[in-house]
């Protein structure tokens, strides 16, 4: 069973065509980094994905089943994804494991009772993800990466079959966005589900992610394996200027302009 297939996607909204061309397949046991700067469609992508919004045309197939031929809150279930909107929405005195106890009923808050070998559960993922610490604090009260490190944890209570990443490293400083990477890449050495990481900085994208999508103006500009698209020729192309690889660590890359003069 292919993670997702989706076939001559396009999506028009007021006459724009905002995203055209997707096709995408993404295998069991691959993981992804999408690679776009602002405006390229992510986020319409993603949408597409857990069945947000409907494309204008195109087949979307995810986890196995078909949109229009399931039960889009059955399908959602078994997806994680987190984003700075959910962030958002976490009541500010909710503590950690709360949080992360939450997602087993997919809401936000915790409105109906619990058993306690859930809520181990809960505290027992808090952990595995390297926040046990924040047991028994705030939400409101824990750093930008703690947030986010609850949020994945919470993702996880539901043990979904594919985990989306969507800019998780957005507002951190350098030494949080470190730690957080340092947790994804263990998470995914450990077993995790697909994973599709969002981000429009190289250098975040880990080793573990075997394949990467650029897209560029609502279209896919190249995709596949790491090794075949992850180059300087194909990243001058997709930024429309000369760039070229600075090491940050000995598997991990940043692009910089050139200089032209």
């Amino acid at each position: 069973m292919d993670i997702l297939n989706f076939e001559d996607i396009q999506l028009i909204r007021k006459q724009t065509v905002l995203l055209q061309d997707i096709n995408w397949q993404i295998a069991k046991n691959q993981h992804w980094a999408l690679l776009g700067l602002n405006g390229a469609g992510k986020t319409l992508l993603l949408q597409l994905i857990i069945g947000m919004i409907w494309p204008t045309s195109g087949k979307r197939q995810v986890l196995g089943q078909v949109y229009g031929k399931t039960s889009v809150p059955d399908l959602q279930r078994r997806i994680g994804w987190i984003s700075a909107t959910l962030q958002e929405k976490i009541p500010a005195q909710e503590l950690s494991e709360m949080v992360v106890l939450s997602g087993k009923y997919a809401s936000i808050g915790i409105y109906e009772d619990y058993q306690m070998k859930d809520l181990n559960q809960a505290i027992a993922i808090l952990c595995s993800t390297g926040g046990s610490q924040l047991i028994g604090q705030p939400f409101h009260q824990l750093s930008q990466g703690e947030r986010q490190l609850v949020l994945i944890s919470r993702a996880l209570m539901a043990n979904p079959e594919l985990l989306i990443l969507d800019e998780p490293c957005n507002g951190l400083d350098l030494f949080a966005r470190e730690e957080l990477l340092s947790r994804i890449s263990e998470m995914a050495h450990k077993g995790s589900p697909t994973l599709i990481y969002v981000t429009h900085h190289t250098e975040e994208i880990l080793p573990i992610f075997d394949h990467i999508m650029m897209l560029k103006n609502g279209k896919i500009h190249a995709s596949g394996k790491r090794q075949q698209i992850f180059n300087e020729k194909t990243l001058s192309a997709f930024y429309g200027k000369p760039v070229f690889f600075h090491e940050v660590t000995s598997d991990r890359l940043a692009v910089l302009p050139k200089a032209t003069h």
